[in-house]
């Protein structure tokens, strides 16, 4: 699960929505404090920024957090207001406590968390002062220890270095990052890890010292365990390894940071993890859980150490496992898996009943709370939410695709996860659940027809419990492209400025203007797949662009670029060529290379309106850093660049092969033979042959960042040279990825859709014998379609809530099935080989409005 999620769950329960938005708003910090003359307030983002009206702050320096508990952060803010208010230093303070909940919750992003609010001081002299003045003031209040910082003294009070201006850069990997200028004024990603770190070109100020020494004063050493390994990091705490020195037991330890990891009653990570002590102690006598070793303190650090149980988590074993994930399973595979899945869910039911039977409830069975043993036997993991049934309260951490209604209590939340259990075995999507539990008979259709050897009974038992027992038949869901039309008009907010469609988390980072993630993909899917045009809502987007907001990106997918095609294909020319004038006024040259959000997309663009200069301008941009790239990598992402389409070297051979399809100059396909030859570098072949892109932890075969994507190009260029024996190798291989008949997501980026779109574009290229498993994985989307009124919906990314937008919602899926019905005349944005029809009047000049 992407941990970043969760915050946006917390709104709307059916889509990804900010805490800024007014309706999450219930109250707001320092509403009741006075502004001095001559200071103002505003909004941004999560925060409220504060400050005298003439401050010349630096662009960047050493800044001070303060970090409070829910339970005394009113009167922490007031303080500080009076404080910095009285010295006239700017300031700012998270807007509410839902922020503040989230901030801190278990799985915020470790390297902001904790932070209320953050102080700017003007120099290192203030720096001083303001640590040593509110150390004194805030003496004695607590808080989350801030782990991007360096604490001052034992209070909440932490210092950091970084960018006070908002600032941005590439980083290694291509991303749009916060950036601070080094020593020679170049900007640099400024690195907001859960570590605290001074750049190599500041010195720490020497009042500083005696508390960096003073952090390393708690040591591994002092306590009889050895850390072997990481298993995980969560905003609580962290989950490792270990071996007792006094006995050589090995062991697991588990950590829980004070004031850390709030769940959703506001109970701190230690409260939790004792709480498992006291529940593993009174469950000690059922075999199929761990048993504590031992507990002990590290500074302030809770620990819990567990008896180590040898195995993998449910979900890893379940993946590795699965049959339907292979395009070559066999009748002998689905047998052997269904005897494996069945034994592990009886082992699983008996398990909870001991603990019913102890009068507990386990509230929180999922498949990452279930270890499988080498034998097959199981342990069950994680007892922080377990509860005495005479408590009466429901779970506050909860898996969603095992997290039972509001309306189950007790025992009934167990019965509830484990009837989940019985259907995620054999089709892990029951995350919708939430959204429509009426779905749950529609999985138990498809894995009768994929399972034939589970039993009805067990298919039976897991709807009831689910729907419950007197929820009324639904009937049976087709695939209806007007339906799906009419339930993302449903949801449109015009209302609202910062998003007219609900889409994506993405919306909230880069607007929710873009192609990918807002309106203007939206929009132009509407019209591409027949559904009609909708001048309110291209107005609402013309509106937004006339001038486009402070910042506003400039890719194709996730920026303006994006929504200069939209507006252009819809017939407003003139608005796109306004605002095509203002990208081309911005640093366009200092993007990235990729599709989304660099070069490759703006020269698609350029290229489409036919401005021709620039257009090469941007390929000889790419060629010279094709040329300066280093030894390509064998994965994708993390430290390493990405690959695929999206993010690789595979959108720049997209842009290389238009201009060769125009140009006909032969080098152009030279330059795509060696963006492609990169990607595939980190590609591997599975067991069955099939053909992805590797992460190092999981292997990709999906649009965006996997190998269908690359595919894409790869058969595009096999079109002018059918003659290269390692690329059709690889297209081959690719084209085994889009025969498995299970995917977790149905989004265009990362799912089904995808799949669908990569063999549109191979049977629009006259590769007719792919129709039958175009045909066929089309019909599947309906595995994903849930009901939305009278319309049809479908799951965003991690489908925890539905989405609308082109690159992961109902827009992208709208746009596959289109193109499954009409390949030659349907492909995805600025990728479908140019035609006569296509081609614009060549432009040498800027379009109108635009500076030479």
């Amino acid at each position: 699960m992407d941990e970043r999620y969760d915050t946006y769950c917390a709104v709307d329960p059916l889509f990804y929505d900010a805490l800024t938005n007014t309706k999450a708003r219930t109250t707001e910090y320092g509403e009741e404090l006075i502004l001095p003359a001559g200071w103002k307030r505003g909004a941004q983002d999560d925060w409220t920024v504060v400050g005298p009206d003439e401050d010349a702050l630096p662009a960047q320096g050493w800044k001070v957090h303060i970090s409070a508990r829910r339970e005394d952060a009113a009167e922490v803010l007031a303080l500080v207001w009076d404080y910095c208010t009285a010295r006239g230093i700017a300031f700012k303070f998270l807007r509410g406590p839902q922020m503040l909940l989230m901030r801190n919750s278990k799985y915020a992003g470790r390297g902001s968390s904790g932070k209320f609010v953050t102080i700017y001081p003007h120099d290192d002299t203030e720096l001083e002062a303001v640590c040593a003045d509110l150390s004194a003031l805030l003496a004695g209040r607590e808080g989350p220890y801030v782990l991007s910082d360096l604490r001052y003294g034992e209070g909440p009070v932490y210092v950091r270095y970084g960018g006070f201006a908002a600032r941005y850069c590439l980083d290694e990997s291509g991303k749009v990052v916060p950036a601070i200028a080094n020593a020679a004024g170049a900007l640099v990603p400024d690195r907001r890890e859960p570590v605290f770190t001074v750049p190599e070109w500041v010195e720490l100020p020497a009042f500083l010292r005696p508390h960096l020494e003073a952090r390393g004063a708690a040591k591994v050493a002092s306590v009889p365990y050895a850390i072997e390994k990481v298993l995980h990091f969560s905003n609580g705490g962290g989950l490792y390894t270990g071996r007792d020195t006094r006995t050589g037991d090995s062991v697991v330890l588990k950590e829980a940071r004070p004031h850390a990891g709030l769940d959703a009653t506001g109970a701190d990570a230690v409260t939790r993890l004792r709480r498992e002590r006291d529940m593993l102690r009174r469950l000690a006598d059922v075999p199929q859980l761990a048993r504590v070793h031992d507990e002990f303190r590290l500074g302030d650090h809770y620990f819990l150490a567990l008896d180590l149980i040898e195995g993998e988590p449910l979900n890893k074993a379940l993946v590795r496992r699965y049959p339907l994930t292979r395009p070559d399973a066999t009748d002998d595979d689905l047998r052997t898996f269904t005897s494996w899945a069945l034994d592990v869910h009886t082992q699983v039911d008996r398990a909870i009943r001991e603990i019913h039977r102890r009068g507990v409830v386990y509230g929180d069975l999922h498949l990452f709370n279930v270890m499988v043993c080498p034998d097959d036997r199981i342990t069950l993991l994680d007892f922080e939410a377990a509860r005495d049934i005479a408590e009466d309260a429901r779970p506050a951490l909860r898996n969603q695709a095992f997290a039972a209604p509001r309306d189950r209590t007790g025992f009934a939340v167990d019965e509830y996860a484990l009837a989940c259990l019985r259907l995620a075995l054999f089709l892990p999507l029951t995350a919708v659940l939430r959204l429509a539990p009426e779905k749950a008979a529609h999985f138990a259709a498809i894995i009768r027809s994929r399972f034939p050897d589970v039993p009805d009974s067990y298919l039976d038992d897991a709807v009831r419990t689910i729907r419950g027992e007197d929820a009324p038949s639904a009937p049976p869901l087709t695939l209806d492209r007007d339906r799906i039309a009419t339930g993302i008009l449903a949801t449109a907010t015009p209302a609202r400025d910062d998003r007219l469609f609900p889409g994506d988390i993405e919306q909230f980072r880069s607007g929710g203007l873009s192609l990918g993630y807002g309106a203007a993909g939206v929009l132009w899917t509407l019209h591409a797949c027949g559904a009609g045009r909708f001048p309110e809502h291209e107005q609402w987007l013309a509106d937004r662009v006339a001038p486009p907001p402070s910042g506003s990106r400039l890719g194709l997918w996730d920026g303006l670029h994006g929504v200069v095609f939209a507006l252009d294909t819809l017939g407003r020319t003139d608005a796109a060529v306004d605002l095509l004038g203002i990208c081309l006024d911005e640093p366009w040259r200092e993007l990235s290379h990729d599709l989304v959000s660099g070069l490759a997309g703006v020269g698609l663009s350029l290229d489409r309106f036919g401005v021709r200069d620039r257009a090469d301008e941007v390929l000889q941009l790419l060629a010279d850093r094709l040329d300066a790239a280093p030894p390509p990598a064998e994965t994708s992402g993390r430290t390493n660049p990405y690959a695929g389409l999206t993010r690789g070297w595979t959108g720049p051979a997209m842009f290389f092969l238009q201009r060769y399809e125009t140009t006909r100059d032969p080098a152009l396909l030279d330059l795509a033979a060696r963006a492609l030859r990169r990607d595939l570098h980190a590609c591997v072949r599975t067991d069955d042959g099939t053909m992805h892109v590797d992460e190092g932890w999981r292997t990709m075969p999906y649009l965006a960042h996997g190998s269908v994507g690359i595919g894409i190009a790869l058969d595009r260029y096999l079109v002018h040279r059918p003659d290269d024996e390692a690329f059709r190798d690889a297209s081959a291989a690719i084209r085994l990825a889009a025969r498995s008949p299970f995917y977790a997501q149905s989004g265009l980026f990362a799912g089904r859709a995808g799949i669908v779109a990569y063999l549109a574009s191979r049977v629009a290229n006259g590769i007719v014998a792919d129709a039958p498993a175009l045909a066929r994985q089309a019909g599947a989307l309906v595995w994903h379609a849930l009901p939305h009124g009278d319309h049809l919906a479908f799951p965003g990314e991690q489908l925890l809530r539905l989405s609308t937008d082109l690159a992961t919602g109902s827009a992208g899926v709208l746009l596959a099935l289109t193109m499954a019905r009409d390949p030659e005349r349907t492909a995805l944005p600025l990728l479908a080989p140019p035609t006569t029809a296509d081609a614009p009047a060549p432009r040498t000049a800027v379009p109108a409005g635009a500076p030479a």
